[in-house]
Order: C-alpha cells, then sequence, then structure tokens
C-alpha cells in the first residue's frame, strides 16, 4: 500500500514554483492510489479515485486567473475586471433618461444606519454636468474630481465649456490605465454622466472596463433591470416629453427597483436636471417633494396578517459601498 503523506509536502511556498509544489504531492499520491487499486481489480474504486483526481486538478486550477488584473483566462476573459463590474451592482440604483431638451437623473440614496445621513449619489462637476453613482463611493470621488478639474481647464485654457463627450472619453481613458498595469485594479464604481452641450443633452454611462456608452436612458445599480425594463417600455415617449413628466419616469423607474414594503421618500430620493439655459440643478430633501406629489400611488400586494400575529419587521438595507 502506499506509505502515509508527510504535511511536509504539502507546504506552500512563494514564485513561479509554487503551483507545481503544491499541486504535486496530492496529484502523485492520487496517482499511486491507482496503480495500487488496479493491481485489486476493484473498478468501481478505480473510477471513483480518478474522478476525484480530476475535480481536485479543477479546484487548483480554479482560481490561477483572477490573481491579477494583468492575467488572462484561457476564454478570453479578465476576471479581476469582471468582478469590479459586479461591485456596481452592490451599489444603490440610478436612473437617466433625456428629452429633446432636459437630462434627468434620479437616484436612490442609503444610510448606514438609522443615526448616519443618506449618502450622496450625484455629484455636481460643472455647469453643464453631473453625475449619479453605484459602486465604491471613494472611486466615484475620486473620478469626480478628475472631471472637474478637466472642465476648469477647458475653460482656463479654451474659454468655454469642455463638450460632453470629450469628458466621457477622458474618463474612459483614466479608466482604462488600470486594466492594463500590474499591481493595479479596476475602478469599483459605473458612472452615468448627464450633460448639455452645443449637439443637445447626454446620457452617457461609464463601466469599470473603461467602457462608455452613450444612452437614450439607463439604470445601474442593484436590481437594475427592472428600471431598464420600464425604461425599455416608456423609451419612444422620452423625447417629446415635459421636463416634469420626464422626472415622473424617471421616478417610476426607480421605484421598480425597490422591495415592495418601500417607496420613495423626500429622504431617500435625490434628481439631478440639466437642459436647454438650465444649469445642472441638483434636488434634495423637501426640493423633491414637488416631485412626488405627482407620483401615483404604488400598487402594494400584501397578504392580511392575522390580529394575534405581528406585522415582519421591516428588512435592512444593504450598506451602501
Amino acid at each position: 500500500m502506499h506509505p502515509a503523506v508527510s504535511g511536509e509536502e504539502f507546504h506552500i511556498t512563494s514564485g513561479r514554483e509554487k503551483n507545481t509544489e503544491r499541486r504535486a504531492p496530492l496529484c502523485d499520491l492520487l496517482v499511486s492510489l491507482c496503480a495500487d487499486v488496479n493491481r485489486k481489480s476493484n473498478q468501481a474504486l478505480i473510477v471513483y479515485l480518478r474522478l476525484l483526481l480530476v475535480e481536485s486538478s479543477i479546484i487548483m486550477f480554479r482560481n490561477q486567473y483572477d490573481n491579477d488584473v494583468t492575467v488572462w483566462s484561457p476564454q478570453g476573459r479578465i476576471h479581476q475586471i469582471e468582478y469590479a463590474m459586479e461591485a456596481v451592482k452592490q451599489g444603490s440604483a440610478t436612473v437617466g433618461l433625456k428629452s429633446r431638451s432636459h437630462a434627468v437623473l434620479v437616484a436612490l440614496k442609503r444610510a448606514q444606519s438609522e443615526l448616519a445621513a443618506h449618502q450622496k449619489k450625484i455629484l455636481h462637476v460643472d455647469s453643464h454636468i453631473g453625475i449619479s453613482i453605484a459602486g465604491l463611493t471613494a472611486d466615484a470621488r475620486l473620478l469626480c474630481n478628475f472631471m472637474r478639474q478637466e472642465c476648469l481647464d477647458s475653460r482656463f485654457v479654451f474659454d468655454r465649456p469642455l463638450p460632453v463627450s470629450r469628458l466621457v472619453t477622458l474618463i474612459g481613458s483614466k479608466t482604462q490605465i488600470p486594466t492594463q498595469r500590474y499591481g493595479r485594479r479596476p475602478y469599483g464604481v459605473g458612472l452615468l454622466i448627464a450633460g448639455y452641450d452645443d449637439m443637445g443633452p447626454h446620457i452617457f454611462q461609464t463601466c469599470p472596463s473603461a467602457n462608455y456608452f452613450d444612452c437614450k436612458a439607463m439604470s445601474i445599480g442593484a436590481r437594475s433591470q427592472s428600471a431598464r425594463t420600464y425604461l425599455e417600455r416608456h423609451m419612444d415617449t422620452f423625447l417629446d416629453c415635459e421636463l416634469n413628466d420626464l422626472v415622473q419616469h424617471g421616478l417610476r423607474g426607480l421605484r421598480e427597483t425597490l422591495p415592495a414594503e418601500q417607496d420613495l421618500t423626500t429622504k431617500n430620493v435625490s434628481v439631478g436636471i440639466v437642459g436647454k439655459d438650465m444649469e445642472f440643478t441638483i434636488y434634495d430633501d423637501g426640493d423633491v417633494a414637488s416631485f412626488l406629489e405627482g407620483l401615483e400611488e404604488r400598487p402594494q400586494r400584501r397578504v392580511a396578517q392575522p390580529d394575534d400575529e405581528p406585522a415582519a419587521e421591516k428588512p435592512e438595507e444593504p450598506m451602501e459601498l
């Protein structure tokens, strides 16, 4: 029979031989066990040990392609970038849409606890540009400061506002750098950029993969697929909407991302608007009340509770990253 294997054979070292030294003792052990059992003609056990050998190889090789952003998997994927894309889905939802004259951002704000204030989701960049975020707030602050600096440079050097498409291109170039260099990580935040320039209103989406898209309407963040479904259903009406109707569509789309027991309030909603002859303006707290007043009551499906049974407690929202 095969001799006992000491713990020294399973030690892990660093360097190029790390993977080899980690897998060699286990593989050699399984191969030798298969040979020993083969001599005893126990076919069932042979099949089991061979399957165990294949499974152990899969486990050992599964995570060796996601250690760094510069490593490609055999399927042509960069797992670290995909993980950064998942960070966007952890942030609260935000919606962006535009008409012929205005671009609107609507965002859902979260609070870490009852004792904490709601975090800002819409940020001012320049008089004609604003952004809403989903993902790592710290990364969003860094990108927002970069965008503000580029807008200031354009006004100082060229004495004109920076075109929205040009700013989005600069953001794409900046976010691509960490995806190509060893030891860096992608930005874990997605942006919806609303702006107005000589070409009219714009809604752009940026991703941690450094891709960016010009959109008619878009939603990112947690449970954003429900909002995108609503936007796709009403997309043809957005271009001819008045400003108030456009905001109402954004609020309805954002409401689709909420659980049944939760609704939009002045505390958890933020609205940003920019348009022709209108600088980018953020509406928070009481300023949002006028938009929420025109929003019809959300139909709710609730199961009746027995008189002697207390209602279920409201689940806590996940913390904003």
